[in-house]
């Protein structure tokens, strides 16, 4: 019997094939939209831990009129350049609460040299001191870098063993980077301080348009402070201590993107919640009509044996059928929607992204599919109750 009903109720919705449509429909724009803004809100906060953890350092030490530069830079990869003398990195070293440090170099190379289609962001780093590629480099590569040896980031469009050149001079890629969804690292070129340097020497005689980088001059300094210490507390302190500079904390950048989203999250979260509701009432009354103009064949159902509970299987088996339909067909829009507009999106956006990973995925998409049959049972309990305590007589001759 629980075929016959199945059966029957894949018939009814066949019958009906318009309103069936737009019913699910219905549930697919709400399913898509929460999908696809769950899976990207998950995909920045993803990018956010990786990257965080990635970049290692609590503080980052920049000149006190770059502040804005520096932080379009960590999060959405511009590149930038400037200088600040080498002294605040001696100062910084020495002081209490630091229990890391190591100077860095920013190079915006120009729009002629390397990767065209791809804003290359060139970042020089110490070897001795470094905490950011260092890791990388003993798990992978098992080695330093030397001479003009360099690690590009994963959306770089190199390979090991291609040769880029910057400012007339040729580096060889020796590795390449995993996606950490921060362009600040997949977008970027990262190569030792001495090479930078040379490189920049090198300019006045081999480069189109040379660079004047000294090497008293860094562009930043990461900080690790010491587990007594908080990174606010240390941010203060060097701003106190030294002129001139500007100490950003890692949590800041953070926060700031986190409130970002938080009013993301809230403006996507009413939207969904109205299309949701609007969703179910037109489902609710979709199927109090269904169950009205449909009096007569559900009695002639119940005369011929037909229980209650089998009525009330048959309408809402129609229901979750309905809104299964529909949350399959929102999963593979969302789905190509947001492929198709991350990027656009991202861009606009100025903020980090990166895929959640394959687990992550199936879980959100099991979580959307659940979603789209509790939205066909909610609205179909009540028509279904109805319907299966009508009298056979009394909807035979209502019906008629």
């Amino acid at each position: 019997m629980r075929i016959r009903i199945l059966n029957l109720a894949f018939k009814n919705l066949r019958r009906k094939f318009v309103r069936t449509l737009v019913l699910s429909l219905s549930v697919a724009v709400v399913t898509g939209s929460l999908l696809g803004a769950t899976v990207f809100i998950t995909g920045m906060k993803n990018a956010l831990k990786i990257g965080t953890y990635r970049l290692g350092a609590d503080i980052l030490v920049v000149p006190e009129k770059y502040e804005a530069q520096a932080k379009s830079a960590l999060l959405a990869g511009e590149p930038t350049s400037f200088y600040m003398d080498r002294s605040v990195y001696d100062r910084i070293k020495k002081m209490e609460g630091v229990k890391r440090a190591s100077p860095q170099l920013f190079i915006e190379p120009t729009s002629f040299t390397c990767c065209y289609n791809v804003k290359t962001f060139l970042i020089a780093f110490d070897p001795d001191t470094d905490f950011t590629i260092a890791p990388w480099l003993e798990k992978h590569l098992k080695r330093r870098l030397t001479g003009n040896e360099i690690i590009t980031g994963r959306e770089m469009p190199v390979i090991t063993g291609d040769t880029l050149p910057f400012y007339g001079t040729p580096f060889h890629v020796v590795g390449t980077l995993e996606p950490t969804g921060m362009k600040f690292f997949d977008q970027s070129v990262f190569m030792t301080m001495d090479a930078a340097y040379r490189m920049a020497a090198d300019s006045r005689t081999k480069a189109v348009q040379p660079i004047n980088i000294p090497r008293d001059k860094i562009s930043a300094v990461l900080v690790q402070v010491t587990e007594d210490m908080t990174p606010d507390r240390m941010a203060i302190r060097i701003e106190h201590d030294i002129d001139g500079v500007k100490a950003i904390a890692s949590d800041q950048v953070i926060s700031a993107v986190r409130r970002q989203l938080g009013g993301l999250i809230k403006g996507i979260f009413v939207i969904s919640s109205v299309l949701w509701v609007l969703a179910l009432l037109l489902m609710s009354f979709a199927f109090y009509m269904i169950v009205n103009e449909r009096q007569r064949e559900l009695g002639l159902l119940r005369s011929m044996g037909a229980t209650r509970g089998h009525v009330f299987k048959l309408i809402i088996g129609e229901a979750v059928i309905t809104s299964l339909s529909g949350g399959v067909v929102g999963l593979v829009a969302g789905s190509a929607l947001l492929l198709s507009f991350q990027g656009l999106i991202v861009h606009s956006l100025k903020l980090p992204y990166l895929l959640p990973p394959a687990g992550m995925l199936g879980g959100l998409v099991a979580a959307a599919v659940a979603f789209s049959i509790i939205t066909g049972l909610i609205s179909s309990v009540l028509p279904a109750l109805i319907a299966s305590r009508m009298e056979p007589y009394e909807a035979i001759r209502k019906g008629e």
